[in-house]
Formats: structure tokens, C-alpha cells, sequence
């Protein structure tokens, strides 16, 4: 998906040059992404990916996980490389889809599927047979405003597991409260450069029964 703001600075190099960003942890740790070369597609910062899946490695080890916003992809398959069961890549971008899938193929990645969409559409359509999850990631461009309306769905029912998880990144200057309001209760918070991360959980307990486990 074409952005004029992707994850927070990281590996991506100059337009027009070959970019790689690198899992840092897991059974796939220091194996390299390829970066596709679209405006703005830039990684979490490490230290923020770092400090994010130090929160999350508890909960990781056969949860279901849904990557919005994919990019890439890095949240996705860190999760994965750190023992997620199953990725769901969401990306509507042809040239990163590319990538991703190309990712999977060179990982043998075979519990991360990608698929070509749009993350809000693919909300607004509401959960498929792939939900509810144990973890989202939730990192769409600043400047579109997407995040509030993105949680007031994920809170609605359905896509989360119970003791499920969110994570959202957001510019740093913003309140979180903008975003969040009154349904979703920060557990974590880190800032690091121009982006804020955020660890959520719904302010009210999710009653919905899922296969698998749940978060404690």
C-alpha cells in the first residue's frame, strides 16, 4: 500500500535502492526482509520492535496473530519466527504483497498467509474463519487517521480472543486517548523517536469463546 508514512525509521534505504530490515529474534533471528520500494515503507524502529516482543513473548507461543497495515512485514514474521501458530499479513500494495509472499517462500514460512487488501475494508466486513486473534498489530499511516475507527471495530466483537492483545503506533506528540478512548486500556507504552507504541487490551472483558489458547 502506497504511504506517505510507514513504521517508524528503520532499515529501509534511499528510493530506488535495495532495502532489507531483520528479524531479531526467533528461529528466523538475523534472517533479512526485503524491502519493496514504495514511498514511505519504512520498519518499526528496532528498539521499538525489540521492546514490543519482549511485552509479547509470553503470549506468543501458539497464538493466532493479524498483522494490518503489513508493510514489511516485520511485525508479522517476527511473531511468527518468535512461535505465533498462524500470521495473517494484510497489505494492499501489489509491490509489497510481492515481497511478503517472497519472504514466505525464502522462510518456508508455511503459518504466514498474506493477503492483497485493504486493512479498513477488510474490518468494516467483519471477522472470517481466520478469527478471533490472540494479537494484533495495528500500525497504519499517521496522517489518515485510521487508528480510532480500526479499534472502535477490533473492540466491537469477534476478532479478538480473550485476554487478546493490540498493538498500535502512533505519532509521539498524540495523545494515546485520542485513539484509544474509552474502550481499550494501555498495559504498555514506549516512545522512541517520532512514533509512540502502544500495548492494549479492551477495557471490558471479551467473552467470546476461541479455539486454541487465550492470553492470561
Amino acid at each position: 500500500m502506497a504511504k506517505n508514512r510507514r513504521r517508524g525509521a528503520g532499515a529501509a534505504g534511499r528510493r530506488g535502492h535495495e532495502s532489507r530490515v531483520r528479524i531479531i529474534g526467533g528461529a528466523w533471528r538475523r534472517r533479512w526482509l526485503s524491502v519493496a520500494d514504495v514511498q514511505g515503507l519504512r520498519p518499526t524502529a528496532d528498539a521499538l520492535r525489540e521492546t514490543l516482543f519482549n511485552w509479547l513473548q509470553p503470549h506468543l507461543p501458539g497464538a493466532r496473530v493479524l498483522d494490518l497495515y503489513a508493510g514489511t512485514g516485520a511485525l508479522g514474521f517476527e511473531a511468527a519466527s518468535r512461535g505465533a501458530q498462524s500470521v495473517l499479513l494484510v497489505e494492499r500494495d501489489r509491490r509489497a504483497v510481492a515481497r511478503l509472499q517472497q519472504a514466505v517462500e525464502e522462510l518456508g514460512a508455511s503459518g504466514v498467509e498474506v493477503r492483497c487488501a485493504d486493512a479498513a475494508r477488510l474490518l468494516e466486513a467483519g471477522p472470517d474463519a481466520a478469527a478471533p486473534f490472540h494479537v494484533v498489530f495495528l500500525d497504519p499511516p499517521f496522517e489518515r487517521d485510521l487508528l480510532a475507527p480500526a479499534l472502535r471495530t477490533l473492540a466491537g466483537g469477534g476478532w479478538l480472543a480473550p485476554g487478546g492483545r493490540v498493538y498500535v503506533e502512533l505519532e509521539a506528540h498524540r495523545d494515546p486517548a485520542e485513539v484509544t478512548g474509552a474502550q481499550w486500556h494501555i498495559l504498555r507504552e514506549r516512545t522512541a523517536g517520532q512514533a509512540r507504541g502502544l500495548l492494549l487490551e479492551p477495557a471490558e472483558p471479551l467473552f467470546c469463546s476461541a479455539p486454541g489458547h487465550s492470553l492470561p
